[in-house]
């Protein structure tokens, strides 16, 4: 009885909710944006052109694995437990990780499901692998190095003690902390111990090169404490790793120093620091000493290393993050351009200590204020050797705040995420502070793509998959505002086909001049104008017009913001990068607080609302300010208890809108229609205004009325009365005010305590309370085919639909299961039903109230390519090999590491059956077989004659390594004869034409 009353009261004639039934209310689970938790491991693969991004076991979620490729391309894996990503590397079609519980887990970029994981029997230290090799050298804490079989997924036989202890037996605890294959030998292993490093020679099985460094007494080394210089120090190793052709060996260390190594003898070529050099002679006077007596600067330890190279691996440089003093405000990346690297064989001691003692030039990569970087991915053009870092153009860097950023390189100018990243990384690109979701037609969406001058894009790789495209439908689109003021568009999409995949992007902080906070609270986007205004903290209001850049690759002399009350011209902001998309427009400050309220209507207006209760308009025909007012004036009258306040000392509370919608429709005691403006405010109350055309051709603003509500107004929603079709101000609706038709409309407001459906400005209307529980969020839905109804998120974690006009429930579903209830406020409601909600902090869901129970699926993208080859591996020079160098190959090494009884592979099991198959079926056939050496042998016997030739094989390469130096011993040997008889034939040449023979 109660709904049948409200209907009278609302003035609504029928059920607009009349086929929607409790069952319909299911939940479906659709998508993920962001990223679950905390990033703690990278890694690039330039064949495939993946990201792999890994994230630690939070309260928040468990640690997972995102393999990003191009656009929207996206596969997440997860780990056999909960546990955090420690290390992660790509291998040719598989994903190898190790995580904080010990494991090793291989995935399938083909099948995107997780192959295997195995349990080491020690602590996973360090990785390695190569692209050529089918193993995984895994370092342990107690100091063995084994091999982890990746196509087999089984453990091998091979193991590497631990070679530092054979050398100091007293040593207890000496972890593998670092490995690292030589650049162009693959069969040298770089082993790094906290003792020092050591290179193993796979074909000696020997350690053929010890390498400890020690800071004598009265040396600075990378101390910077002086009490600590007078005696004779150790530090400990963090990291080893090669010069890209192998001629030195750089070891990183505790104290912040790094030494460089000559191999062919382990001297010391220099010992420094970011700042010093020689920091291991005695005297030498660090750059770490206060200006004042006794003072100095304590430095950061060096938290990666990466020795870069060109496309000439000759020409090097290092990139460094951390070793800074820690007073330093701005603590980027370090590079140190070395150059070309000197002839070894020719160039004296001096000259290559000059080398490492002055680099060709340094350049800072500067990050963020307060925020210092932990770790980086480089991202090279194409090869997947030198450990990575061969003619890398960028590098994606973690900041110690759970942050990205991605720098070019070597000059270190930030690159943005837009259309570079995935959607999901950009909400660590940096964080995420607002998110606004809103609706626009899919023809108005196609045609917003934006025009960008940006550099080479690094995530290629992957194909989207296919999905159903709903082209009658609005599109959701995210705005997404950043720690850094940049605003970015992107289509959230109905669980379909998204066709304009492209994300926009709007600089604010160039829009506002550079001044102040950028610190954004409200955003409002007219997807029919294309027009945008962002609200700020600092009370500017920016507004943006998409357009095309007269001034493209320009840049024009900067202009002041003006007083308040008064619109600056900011077209001459615009980013000179930037070809056809959202343009600076003007800008408005009036100086009375932050905005607490924005709304940007498809016709040309735009109301802000401010903290000291002050209201603006804009009409953007201009543009030119056409109304302001605070609300105070003329809410002070529909204050009940306003006389007693009136003679209190207190005063009132403050008053200031916290929501604003525009609409067309006939107000009470009107004969026609006109554009309305509503404003709600925190306190309740719901002010009416209305705008029409003005002599001169502009436009005037009155206020007509005001309603008293219970609670804050969270939501505002103009319906048509007889369809239930929103009622908002469009350029259609306004069309026809012309024409004289009337809107027969109604206000949907909603409060945190309360719901009424009333004609503005003052009737009555319809009310119901909730039942103790305060609403954080509501929207008006369309269901499709089925009506209309108020959906609402509650305070109790249940999502709620409720009947127009009725105000019946219809139905409740959970959702404090998914999201984070600490955020509900957030969330938020699209007219069709999506609700985008936080569930992390930089990860949000997007649900589907009106659904049929679909739980979260699978991602159904491609990541692997079969067409992409991996390149060659780089081999040793012909110097290199003149010499006696015993080279061994990337199948020789596969050979000593699987040794005679590797068990054939699943793919060689596959061919073999396959093989069977079509022998027995070519002889009921009686027609001859193909393959000669299978014609007359059995399944059984053709594998055990390929375990006979891998045997030989192996045989075979200790044989061809033993001949090797004989030969190239040889070739000199006959090389010198041939030179000593050109020398004795130009000798006796030369005294015979003397004596005229």
């Amino acid at each position: 009885m109660a709904h049948f009353l409200r209907s009278k009261q609302a003035g609504i004639q029928k059920d607009l909710s009349d086929g929607l039934l409790p069952d319909l209310f299911i939940l479906d689970d659709v998508a993920r944006y962001g990223i679950t938790s905390q990033i703690s491991a990278l890694a690039y693969d330039p064949v495939q052109s993946l990201l792999a991004v890994g994230t630690s076991d939070t309260e928040y979620g468990s640690g997972q694995i995102y393999v990003f490729g191009q656009r929207r391309v996206c596969v997440v894996f997860s780990f056999p437990r909960k546990a955090s990503a420690k290390l992660l590397q790509f291998c040719g079609d598989k994903l190898i990780s190790a995580d904080s519980k010990n494991d090793v887990s291989i995935f399938s970029l083909e099948s995107k499901q997780m192959l295997t994981s195995y349990a080491p029997p020690s602590y996973v230290t360090s990785l390695v692998t190569d692209p050529t090799l089918d193993y995984a050298l895994i370092g342990l804490q107690n100091g063995d190095v084994i091999a982890y079989d990746l196509d087999r997924r089984n453990l091998t036989s091979f193991k590497i003690p631990n070679l530092w202890k054979e050398r100091n037996p007293r040593s207890r605890l000496v972890p593998v902390v670092s490995l690292a294959f030589e650049p162009r030998d693959i069969g040298k292993l770089l082993i790094g111990y906290p003792e020092g490093a050591v290179i193993f020679s796979f074909k000696q099985n020997i350690a053929s090169k010890y390498f400890e460094y020690e800071v004598p007494s009265g040396a600075p080394g990378g101390d910077s404490d002086p009490s600590l210089w007078r005696d004779v120090r150790k530090p400990k190793l963090t990291k080893a790793l090669w010069h890209p052709t192998g001629t030195f060996i750089l070891t990183v260390h505790e104290d912040s120093s790094f030494v460089f190594w000559d191999v062919k003898d382990g001297r010391v070529v220099m010992a420094r620091t970011v700042q010093d050099t020689f920091v291991d002679k005695p005297g030498s006077r660090p750059a770490s000493l206060g200006s004042n007596s006794g003072t100095f600067s304590l430095k950061e330890p060096i938290f990666q290393i990466a020795w870069c190279a060109k496309e000439n691996p000759d020409d090097t440089g290092l990139l460094i993050a951390g070793g800074r003093s820690t007073t330093e405000k701005t603590k980027g990346l370090t590079f140190f351009d070395l150059g070309l690297t000197p002839n070894y064989q020719t160039s004296s001691w001096q000259i290559l200590t000059k080398y490492f003692e002055t680099p060709k030039r340094q350049n800072d990569l500067p990050t963020p204020l307060g925020a210092e970087v932990v770790d980086f991915c480089l991202i090279p053009r194409s090869s997947p050797y030198y450990a990575g870092a061969q003619d890398p153009i960028a590098a994606v860097s973690l900041l110690s705040s759970g942050e990205l950023i991605t720098l070019s390189f070597p000059s270190g100018h930030p690159i943005t995420s837009t259309n570079m990243l995935h959607v999901s990384l950009s909400f660590v690109h940096p964080f995420v502070s607002k998110v606004v979701l809103t609706a626009v037609s899919r023809s108005n969406w196609l045609g917003l793509k934006e025009k960008r001058s940006q550099g080479p894009r690094f995530l290629m790789g992957g194909a989207k998959a296919k999905r159903n495209l709903k082209r009658f439908e609005d599109r959701n689109i995210a705005l997404t505002a950043h720690a850094d003021g940049i605003v970015r568009l992107w289509d959230v999409g109905h669980d379909d086909e998204v066709e304009n995949a492209d994300v926009i992007q709007v600089d604010l902080p160039r829009a506002v001049g550079g001044e102040g906070n950028t610190e954004i609270n409200h955003l409002s986007f007219a997807g029919s104008a294309g027009e945008l205004s962002v609200g700020l903290r600092d009370g500017e209001v920016v507004i943006f017009r998409w357009g095309r850049n007269q001034n493209s690759g320009q840049e024009l002399p900067a202009v002041l913001n003006q007083g308040p009350g008064i619109l600056t011209n900011i077209t001459q902001r615009t980013d000179p990068g930037l070809k056809e998309g959202l343009l600076p427009l003007t800008l408005m400050n009036m100086q009375q607080g932050p905005v607490t309220a924005l709304k940007h209507s498809d016709v040309g207006f735009v109301c802000a609302g401010y903290e000291g209760g002050g209201l603006a308009m804009v009409d953007l025909r201009g543009p030119a300010i056409i109304y302001t007012a605070n609300m105070n004036e003329f809410l002070v009258s529909n204050k009940r208890s306003s006389i007693r306040r009136s003679r209190s000392k207190e005063g009132p509370p403050p008053e200031w809108p916290s929501c604003i919608e525009f609409g067309v429709l006939t107000l009470e005691g009107d004969d026609y229609s006109s554009i309305c403006c509503f404003v709600g405010t925190n306190r309740g109350n719901l002010a009416t205004f209305k705008i029409l055309p003005a002599g001169n051709g502009t436009y005037s603003v009155s206020f007509v009325g005001a309603t008293s509500l219970d609670g804050k107004v969270i939501n505002i929603s103009p319906i048509d009365a007889d369809s239930g079709n929103p009622a908002l101000a469009t350029p259609a609706a306004v069309s026809k005010l012309g024409a004289a038709s009337k809107a027969n409309g109604v206000v949907v407001a909603v409060t945190e305590t309360s719901c009424r459906i009333f004609r503005p400005p003052t009737s009555k209307g319809a009310q119901k309370t909730w039942d103790d529980v305060l609403c954080d969020s509501a929207a008006v839905v369309k269901t499709e085919g089925r009506g209309y109804s108020i959906v609402g998120l509650f305070g109790d974690g249940n999502a709620r639909a409720y009947s127009i006009p009725g105000l019946k429930e219809i139905g409740r579903t959970k959702v404090d299961n998914i999201l984070d209830m600490s955020r509900l406020h957030d969330t938020l409601i699209s007219p069709t039903g999506e609700v985008m909600g936080w569930v992390g902090p930089s990860e949000v869901a997007i649900l589907n109230v009106w659904g049929t129970g679909i739980k979260l699926r699978l991602s159904e993208d491609r990541l692997f390519n079969v067409e992409a080859p991996v390149p060659p591996r780089p081999t040793i020079s012909n110097l290199q090999w003149i010499s006696g160098t015993q080279y061994i190959s990337p199948a020789d090494l596969d050979m000593l590491i699987g040794g005679p009884d590797r068990p054939p592979s699943e793919r060689m099991m596959e061919q073999l059956r396959l093989d069977e198959q079509e022998r027995r079926q070519a002889a009921r056939e009686g027609r001859p077989v193909n393959d000669m050496t299978t014609k007359n042998e059995g399944y059984l016997a053709y594998m055990q004659r390929q375990m006979q030739e891998r045997t030989q094989k192996l045989g075979l390469v200790g044989d061809n390594m033993d001949k090797l130096e004989e030969n190239s011993n040889s070739w000199a040997n006959d090389v010198n004869k041939y030179i000593s008889t050109q020398k004795r034939k130009a000798v006796l040449g030369a005294l015979g034409s003397k004596f005229g023979l």
